[in-house]
């Protein structure tokens, strides 16, 4: 039943719509009786293929399916946390015919991204990857081997170039907060929905680095983009795709021809793909190589110069990597800022001490800069903390062990799929005070000076760590700090706003809606 809630969400609300719903349900449950009709023999053969000495331990799995319908479907990474608890830091599940070790807490997750970082920097084979991305060769994400370590290099520099290192940016950012203040200002006061505006302002800081423009929030392409990009997020990163996922690696050849919730990631992507395409096409008409305004000219420029090189440097490539950086780019910056007003409403009193804090920093009128932030230590404070207890990305990108090894006493073989679990390092008992409350404390010595935690995780960590962290802490402190400089929030009466979340790739709040009132 939730799959068939989950698909029309997806579509439309129609009778015919609904009728296709049940059907998608009949189909899958042919297929599980299809997948049970041989799980006896091979059960048994699976049961005799027993795991290597001193593998991880787990909970008992069914054959062949694993521990596909154990996992707690809205909330996965709390059920995975707590699966910690009783099997160890270091634990196995078995989803279909494929084993993922779960690493859990802040000196575990270390261990394995950090002090073993080349161990586990590349990312395992999926056939529902590859359908996508055409195998481990291109984008940012999914790539391995000398196309990933050049193609991330390569955005690095393009992101400090245009980005970070250009004087600009930090203006660009305030000028898009100007523009997200006059969209709330034209609510009059009534009560609206947020998370709209703040996906176009965000999304129009990478449009700036990658396309070389921002867009009009009614601009139709523009929109169509960012519906695309939410529905593959939510998509890529439920549990549910994680299953689909693991269903369609086991047997690609029949999921490939089955319809159901996985189809829309493909259809997004393609959307997407095509949009992006559109504007590599624009850019090669006024190609200057002596003057390249944004990503994709200098992608287009070092195209030319490693035509026959194997570092990915082609027009495909080119637009699966532009698909990486609007999904790392928008969504998690913008999700971060949907958390903070949500805890900053739940909390009057901690929004009033942001407010006196700015109103006594910056005043009313002045645009803040990045100069202003170690003058504002509890915005600062407050900032980390919505991004701690924010969560907004639960898990982390699959991993895969490059050679036999160990993980916390455990043997790990080559191969073996890891999957870093981030929640259980930002809510580590061991690390934080009161891990399960909003704290900005948490990030204050006893003077109220601006501390670091080792155990602030939000980017993930080692090589494959978050290549736009820098622009991400700006544009958060520059967006937060301009709303909070302009407004005072609230919701509406007698309305408790959630802090469960929907979990996706990002964790979503659910919807609300939100008063804005000139500070």
């Amino acid at each position: 039943m939730e799959q068939v809630i989950l698909i029309s969400r997806l579509l439309s609300s129609s009778a015919f719509t609904m009728w296709l719903c049940e059907l998608f349900l009949w189909l899958d449950l042919r297929v599980l009786l299809w997948l049970f009709t041989f799980a006896v023999p091979l059960g048994v053969y699976f049961r005799n293929k027993k795991d290597p000495p001193n593998f991880p331990p787990g909970p008992p799995a069914l054959p062949l399916l694993g521990n596909v319908f154990s996992i707690e479907s809205k909330q996965p990474h709390i059920y995975l946390t707590k699966l910690a608890d009783i099997y160890g830091n270091v634990f196995c599940i078995r989803l279909g015919r494929h084993k993922t070790v779960f690493v859990s807490g802040w000196k575990m997750v270390k261990e394995a991204l950090v002090t073993q970082a080349d161990n586990f920097v590349d990312r395992p084979y999926s056939p529902m990857v590859t359908r996508i991305y055409l195998g481990n060769s291109a984008g940012l994400f999914f790539s391995n081997g000398n196309v990933w370590r050049r193609q991330r290099r390569f955005a690095m520099a393009m992101l400090r170039t245009f980005g970070l290192a250009k004087s600009s940016m930090e203006q660009s950012i305030c000028e898009e907060s100007h523009h997200l203040q006059e969209a709330m200002e034209k609510e009059k006061g009534e009560p609206f929905d947020p998370v709209p505006l703040l996906n176009n302002a965000v999304a129009n800081i990478i449009c700036q680095i990658v396309f070389g423009r921002r867009f009009d929030y009614s601009d139709h392409n523009f929109q169509s983009m960012l519906k695309n990009l939410t529905e593959m997020a939510y998509l890529e990163g439920s549990i549910w795709a994680l299953v689909r996922c693991k269903l369609y690696d086991a047997f690609p050849a029949l999921m490939k021809r089955l319809p159901g919730p996985h189809n829309g990631i493909f259809s997004n992507s393609k959307s997407l793909e095509a949009s992006i395409r559109g504007e590599v096409e624009r850019h090669k008409l006024d190609l200057d190589p002596s003057n390249p305004r944004d990503y994709i000219d200098t992608f287009l420029i070092e195209e030319k110069h490693n035509r026959n090189s194997q570092l990915g440097f082609d027009d495909g490539n080119l637009v699966l990597c532009c698909l990486d950086l609007f999904l790392a780019g928008s969504e998690t910056t913008s999700k971060t800022l949907q958390w903070g007003l949500i805890y900053l409403i739940k909390d009057p009193h901690i929004q009033d001490k942001v407010h006196a804090e700015i109103d006594r920093v910056i005043g009313q009128t002045r645009q803040p800069t990045m100069a202003d932030r170690p003058n504002l230590p509890y915005t600062d404070a407050v900032i980390h903390e919505i991004q701690r207890m924010g969560n907004i990305v639960p898990l982390n990108g699959l991993r895969m062990a490059a050679k036999d090894t160990t993980l916390g006493g455990y043997f790990i073989p080559k191969g073996t799929s890891v999957m870093p679990n981030l929640t259980s390092v930002l809510f580590d008992k061991n690390e934080w005070e009161t891990p399960d409350t909003f704290n900005p404390q948490h990030f204050l010595d006893a003077e109220g000076k601006f501390v670091r935690r080792d155990a602030f995780l939000p980017f993930s960590a080692g090589k494959r760590a978050c290549l736009g962290e820098g622009l991400a802490r700006m544009e958060l402190f520059l967006f937060f700090v301009s709303l909070f400089q302009k407004f005072y929030f609230s919701t509406l009466h007698g309305v408790e706003l959630s802090t469960e979340g929907i979990t996706g790739a990002t964790r979503t709040p659910y919807p609300f809606k939100i008063y804005a009132k000139a500070h």
